[in-house]
């Protein structure tokens, strides 16, 4: 079997068994990531760097071909013959090259089949500009939540909408809306490059496939001010952490100003996370939501965002929820077992007190759990 016939049996077994992940490393059989585990396939190791590098010959695009060997990591994405997209990461470690694939569905998410609460649709619904965070760790289903995000504006609004990703995922087909999807290394140089411009090309919603620096982030608050509707992510595991990360892309000086354009341009920061389920195999997410209003906004402009849990605590009839909420929401509605949501808990106390209130079916479960 060629390198190339290999790769494509690879990108075909990710549909077939239901993978997120594909590892390629030279030394070691391929593995998949198959409902959060890596499962090794029962092939021989991949014998050397050129072998990988044989397998990408013909898939990497032509213009990016020089980057892996200038900087030693390599963003691209390809479609398969299944209509699978895969996210690629080919990267240089003790000399070898390696490589780390993701599969994106080529059907867009919808909120119900991610199973994410109704607050996310009622968000996209209700809100038309400002900028919206969805936050999250690796693998935590960000691009996914973005996705059903966008498809929900495309399907409901004429208006244009203008992504710059790297690498584009998920591709879109108009709707109702306008699309034009850039692509990092080869529609435009980087993100700075293509947000200087964006304002120009009169978009009404603007995705940044990742805030990942000072520039990225100031445009996508100076673009949030002047009325548009900003989406991207960001990689922090809870909203006051997502302040702190945000923060730190400016100098010190700059942290007023800061603080002053988030309370004015912020509608939402979505954290989530991927909890193992009670079906085999299967991660649903639990989520923390706090919702721009007047009394989150003056708690940004002071930097007291320490206060900013027990808001969302209290703030669940404005759709506002808290990990601690949507994990005891997750056993009552049988999604997850109790000492599975334990171990996910910010407060283990907080959730036993607030499991111990729910007068449910799954009230069994969570005790056969809690005798384990």
């Amino acid at each position: 079997m060629t390198p190339r016939e290999m790769i494509d049996n690879l990108l075909a077994g990710m549909t077939r068994f239901g993978a997120s992940d594909l590892h390629l490393k030279v030394g070691y059989p391929p593995a998949y990531r198959i409902g959060g585990h890596l499962r090794n396939a029962e092939l021989p190791p991949i014998p050397t760097s050129q072998y990988v590098r044989e397998m990408f010959r013909d898939l990497i695009p032509e213009s990016r071909k020089d980057e892996y060997d200038a900087h030693g990591d390599l963003d691209f994405s390809h479609k398969g013959t299944s209509g699978d997209r895969y996210r690629i990461n080919v990267f240089r470690a003790t000399t070898e090259m390696h490589a780390a694939i993701r599969r994106v569905q080529s059907q867009i998410p919808s909120f119900e089949t991610l199973q994410l609460p109704p607050v996310y649709k009622d968000a996209m619904h209700k809100t038309h500009d400002g900028l919206i965070l969805i936050s999250g760790v690796t693998g935590s289903g960000k691009s996914s939540t973005l996705a059903a995000m966008l498809q929900h504006v495309n399907e409901t609004r004429p208006v244009h909408i203008i992504t710059v990703e790297d690498p584009v995922e998920f591709v879109f087909h108009p709707k109702h809306a306008i699309i034009s999807q850039r692509e990092i290394g080869i529609d435009i140089p980087d993100y700075g490059e293509a947000l200087r411009y964006i304002v120009r090309q009169d978009p009404d919603v603007i995705f940044i496939g990742e805030m990942r620096d000072k520039e990225t982030m100031l445009a996508a608050i100076q673009s949030a001010e002047t009325g548009h509707l900003v989406m991207g992510s960001i990689h922090c595991s809870d909203a006051a952490q997502t302040f702190a990360r945000i923060l730190e892309f400016f100098p010190h000086e700059d942290h007023d100003f800061i603080r002053s354009s988030l309370a004015n341009s912020l509608s939402g920061i979505m954290c989530q996370r991927l909890v193992p389920g009670i079906e085999e195999g299967s991660r649903v997410p639990a989520t923390e939501v706090l919702l721009s209003n007047s009394i989150v906004r003056d708690k940004i402009r002071r930097g007291e965002d320490e206060d900013l849990p027990a808001i969302i605590a209290q703030s669940t009839e404005e759709g506002m929820r808290s990990f601690t909420h949507s994990l005891a929401e997750l056993i009552e509605n049988e999604k997850i077992y109790y000492d599975t949501a334990m171990q996910y808990a910010p407060s283990r106390e907080a959730l036993a007190s607030q499991v111990k209130g729910i007068k449910t079916s799954a009230q069994g479960l969570v005790g056969r759990m809690a005798k384990r």
